[in-house]
């Protein structure tokens, strides 16, 4: 019987009977990580204020909080779930899950899985997308790294960019853009610190009656432009910006700004969406691309470096807590933002007065000719579950996340007894 590593940490177990592959259980205590987090955490924070808060700030409580709280995640002295098969009586413990944000590469796994399918399924339209990335120059990412509330700042001259320029070319009174943002402290290089935002962006406004109005996409010069004076604008307006740095960073010929908007999602390709949402809100760092080295050092697989081509990145076992622990995010600090069409303020009578277009056969620009209601939707259409039942929790199983992810069909044990299947069991749904 053989088995592979996936992405999650988990892993799988083929099987010659036609029965679907059994899930067993992750071990986080394997992994690099976790062991670099387990031994050296105490020697980063007494070297953290000599070594790296000049650059990067004191260190924050929440990441104490939060490297602990993953050391628990998954093993049972961090408690646990008592499961038993009604049939034959048989038990198995399930570990609970420390649902942090940024440090755990499962917890985040399911969060991203959760929240995609979520966004295609309540949130976004069945129209064409965008989906855009923004970033800023080196000069300015410190400043984020040392006050991480000014992150937010990105999204919202995200926003404000995308919402001149599509509201400008379509020329439509009252027609707003759905923006979705992500924001994301992580680059490709060993989780260097890389502030950016993911946007997905509806290509084109809807109107308060339903309509959608395609656009003309704006150019990279005219969105970089825009995006660069509204960022520095908010910064000194937020008093960490000085008014001659800003003249001066307004000067620069190569600005440092970037966006780049050349990923389109055509209407109809929700699969595709998923995977670009999941992707907009990935872990840092996958779990198969680190790996342990002589003397200390810490090996991570990254994309060919475009100076040097190197394909992977070495660093001692400080320096990788370091770059690790500064992707955790401050509490209270919304990851996801929603703006426009996709505001929670805005997005259901939208998104009812854009079904109810679709209903009556209407094209995205065409206007209504009858007064008659639309028609209601057939009685055997799928609801959304009511919050805390059952069917809310088996919607959200961790094991309908793993097959989502993994497009294979999985039950996490079987008794050996009775063949009972753990899966069909709901005190899964409500340990995890």
């Amino acid at each position: 019987m053989g088995s592979r590593p996936t992405g999650s940490g988990h892993r799988t177990s083929s099987r010659g009977d036609g029965q679907a592959p059994a899930y067993r259980p992750r071990h986080p205590e394997t992994t690099v990580l976790y062991k670099a987090l387990e031994r050296d955490f105490e020697a980063y924070e007494w070297a953290h204020a000599d070594r790296f808060e000049k650059r990067s700030g004191p260190l924050r409580p929440v990441v104490r909080q939060s490297v602990f709280a993953y050391l628990d995640c998954g093993r049972l002295h961090g408690g646990f779930a008592r499961i038993r098969c009604p049939k034959c009586r048989a038990e198995h413990l399930l570990a609970f899950s420390c649902r942090r944000r940024g440090i755990c590469p499962s917890c985040q796994a399911k969060r991203s899985a959760l929240f995609a399918e979520w966004l295609v399924e309540e949130v976004l339209l069945d129209v064409a997308h965008r989906h855009v990335v923004f970033t800023i120059p080196k000069a300015l990412r410190g400043l984020i790294e040392r006050e991480r509330r000014l992150h937010g700042l990105m999204a919202k001259a995200a926003w404000e960019t995308l919402r001149e320029l599509l509201s400008k070319a379509a020329r439509e009174p009252g027609g707003v853009p759905g923006v979705v943002a992500s924001l994301q402290t992580f680059g490709s290089y060993g989780a260097n610190f890389h502030p950016h935002a993911h946007i997905i962006c509806t290509e084109g406004v809807i109107t308060p009656d339903g309509r959608f109005h395609p656009v003309i996409w704006p150019g990279k010069r005219e969105l970089e432009e825009r995006f660069r004076r509204l960022f520095l604008a908010l910064l000194e307006k937020a008093g960490r910006l000085s008014a001659s740095f800003h003249e001066t960073l307004l000067s620069w010929r190569h600005s440092g700004f970037s966006v780049d908007a050349s990923q389109r999602v055509a209407a109809g390709e929700d699969a595709r969406l998923e995977r670009l949402s999941r992707y907009a809100t990935r872990v840092p760092l996958a779990v198969g691309a680190v790996r342990d080295r002589p003397g200390g050092k810490v090996e991570i697989d990254t994309p060919p470096d475009p100076k040097t081509g190197a394909r992977v990145k070495i660093l001692d076992r400080l320096d990788f807590i370091h770059a690790v622990c500064q992707q955790i995010p401050d509490p209270r600090l919304h990851q996801t933002r929603h703006y426009g069409a996709y505001s929670s303020r805005k997005r259901r009578a939208l998104r009812e007065a854009f079904a109810a277009r679709e209903g009556e056969g209407l094209a995205p620009g065409e206007n209504a000719t009858s007064s008659e209601a639309p028609p209601a939707p057939p009685t055997d259409a799928p609801r959304p579950a009511a919050p805390g039942s059952a069917e809310a929790r088996r919607r959200q199983s961790w094991a309908r996340m793993m097959k989502k992810v993994f497009e294979r069909v999985f039950n996490y044990t079987r008794y050996r007894s009775c063949g009972v299947a753990g899966s069909c069991h709901a005190p899964l749904s409500s340990a995890v």
